[in-house]
């Protein structure tokens, strides 16, 4: 065991499982032990606290908001890039595209990318569809961007990341990051202009009532079991637009939560046409 890490007995470790899922919805299998000691060790010697019991303790009969984040931040896992899944980005320029010439100038479009993490998928779709089509200067042309991490959101909404994160892009997907000459690259202003940032979790009530016209939720539902997996993407289904698209992690299928889509594409799913009207939020 490393040093400053706490020994995690099988009691322990499932009353943490326990709480992360009640809390946030994730799913944690029994090889995450070693993650869950190495991420909360630190947080529970902060505490003045000698044991995992004694954390779990404190965090239902103690503690505040803030301690509740700082343990949910703490056991979720943030992988992403730029341009992650690139044929996504592809279908998403043909279906914008097609909406672009069957709209007239200044239409709405809400694009959610849900579990966004450090924000790479969010900058992706903005610089890809303006650069695609600078028209959509002119229209009402939105992002939000979520996450339960607030953590992330934080770093997120900066807009700034080391050089080497844009590795393996082509010229042309480079051209609009702004090299700051300290290592980092910055988003331009007239990107980060488009996404909001926000803190949400999943599997408690969403504010938004839509409809978007395509929402990202991509490598987030594998960490949720089934049943939750499925009423999160039955949600989703209620705000997306007639005809919309929902983008998923390769590694995901919609289950239980399907009965609103249909496939068209590798994780692409449209959603079916909606019996009800719903005005735009």
């Amino acid at each position: 065991m490393e040093q400053g890490e706490i020994s995690l007995s099988e009691r322990e470790f499932s009353r943490i499982k326990d709480r992360v899922y009640k809390v946030a919805g994730i799913s944690l299998s029994d090889a995450k032990r070693t993650l869950v000691v190495s991420r909360l060790s630190k947080i529970v010697r902060s505490l003045g606290l000698t044991s995992f019991d004694s954390y779990v303790d404190y965090l239902e009969r103690g503690g505040n908001a803030q301690d509740g984040q700082e343990f949910v931040n703490a056991l979720t896992t943030n992988l992403t890039r730029f341009y992650r899944e690139d044929h996504h980005f592809e279908h998403l320029r043909s279906y914008v595209g097609g909406l672009i010439a069957s709209k007239p100038r200044g239409s709405r479009l809400r694009i959610w990318s849900a579990g966004c993490s450090t924000g790479q998928e969010p900058y992706t779709i903005g610089m890809d569809l303006l650069g695609a089509f600078p028209e959509l200067k002119r229209w009402d042309f939105k992002i939000l961007a979520t996450d339960i991490d607030t953590a992330v959101i934080a770093k997120a909404a900066r807009g700034i990341y080391p050089e080497n994160e844009t590795a393996g892009l082509s010229a042309e997907r480079l051209k609009p990051f702004q090299r700051l000459g300290d290592g980092t690259v910055k988003i331009p202003d007239a990107v980060r202009e488009l996404i909001s940032f926000k803190p949400l979790n999943l599997i408690a009530q969403w504010p938004m009532k839509g409809p978007f016209d395509a929402i990202f939720c991509r490598n987030v539902a594998i960490y949720f079991d089934k049943p939750t997996q499925g009423e999160v993407f039955g949600r989703f289904s209620k705000l997306l637009a007639p005809d919309a698209f929902l983008y998923i992690g390769h590694s995901e299928n919609l289950g239980s939560g399907g009965e609103g889509f249909r496939l068209v594409g590798k994780t692409i799913y449209q959603c079916k046409p909606k019996s009800n009207n719903r005005a735009a939020a």
